[in-house]
């Protein structure tokens, strides 16, 4: 009986790819790469994922509340969690990366929107810096409403920290973050102050992770070229597929702990600012399931989690080697 207490969930076993990948021999990582019968996909994009929902439900391995998170995701390719986050974590947090710059220890980019725009820009992997951040990419909770998402154990792996609007065209992760197997990976942008239409809000397209992906190869787009063709190729086949479909953009006017989550191949961006002036304090994390491989389509190659780097600036605190560590002093008094 123990033992059968002790399997792990569904969502919290890695991924097992059903051709695996010896990475040492692919020079490019591009789709191409990979076997094209690639499997299993994630439970949710299956054709029949509304039936498992259901079985699952009935089966009590997940809640009625997560059957209907499941069944959004599935239809729509995102789940909103209002009020996820207190105010007061949140102040907390940000106050430790406004720490952190002061200090220079972490050192976003300039990226004015206006003269004298005293607001920095964007910051990518700011966990590596701080660690009230780190500790909201591994948030438990929201690890564990990923790991439902994708059907596996998530790994989170890339954060972006910004004081305002990104006004970012509109664009899937999968072409800056791709998976084998495909579409193992989601993200969240989590509101750290209320954001309204002047701010320049996420804007994002419900049920548009149902199209195809568009990656590099699709269009041409050779390794290594940098941006100019992302640019000139990419976001414009994104437009025309927006066009083509007649898809309808929603913008995420997020009250202060909000949260939206997103499919790997949902299309989404940044919205026009409105007011320069206007701050939009968030930070987005991205996550990929443990057992995938991880790589940067657009560049062809792999993602940091892959590269047998340690980018970590310090030991992430692990409450476990604490404990370890406080036994040992008090048997070593004893």
């Amino acid at each position: 009986m123990t033992n059968i207490l002790r399997q792990p969930r569904f969502w919290q076993r890695p991924v097992q790819p059903a051709r695996p990948v010896d990475l040492s021999s692919i020079p490019i990582f591009r789709r191409s790469a990979f076997a094209p019968d690639q499997g299993p996909g994630p439970w949710l994009d299956q054709p029949d994922a509304q039936a498992r929902i259901e079985e699952r439900l009935a089966a009590g391995e997940i809640t009625a509340a997560e059957a209907q998170m499941c069944r959004k995701w599935s239809r729509d390719g995102y789940v909103i969690l209002e009020r996820f986050y207190s105010a007061a974590l949140l102040d907390r947090t940000w106050k430790a990366y406004e720490d952190a710059i002061a200090a220079g220890n972490a050192a976003p980019p300039a990226e004015p929107v206006y003269e004298g725009d005293p607001l920095p820009g964007r910051l990518h992997n700011v966990h590596f810096f701080v660690r009230a951040m780190d500790r909201m990419l591994h948030e438990p909770r929201m690890n564990r409403v990923v790991g439902l998402l994708l059907g596996a154990k998530a790994m989170p792996f890339q954060t972006i920290v910004g004081h305002k609007a990104s006004q970012q065209p509109a664009h899937s992760d999968a072409i800056h973050m791709t998976t084998y197997p495909c579409g193992y990976l989601a993200a969240n942008w989590v509101a750290f102050e209320d954001i309204d239409a002047l701010a320049g809000p996420l804007v994002f397209y419900p049920g548009s992770h149902k199209l195809p992906y568009v990656l590099s190869e699709d269009l041409g787009i050779p390794a290594g070229t940098g941006y100019e063709r992302y640019v000139s190729d990419y976001e414009p086949a994104i437009q025309r597929a927006i066009a083509e479909h007649g898809l309808q953009p929603e913008h995420f006017l997020a009250k202060k702990g909000d949260v939206l989550l997103w499919h790997a191949n949902l299309l989404h961006g940044g919205s026009r600012l409105q007011d320069p002036k206007r701050s939009r304090k968030a930070l987005v994390c991205h996550f990929i399931a443990d057992g995938v491989v991880c790589y940067q389509d657009l560049v062809g190659t792999l993602a940091h989690v892959h590269s047998g780097e340690n980018l970590y600036r310090y030991r992430r605190f692990s409450a476990r080697r604490f404990l370890k560590r406080a036994l040992a002093a008090v048997r070593a008094r004893s």
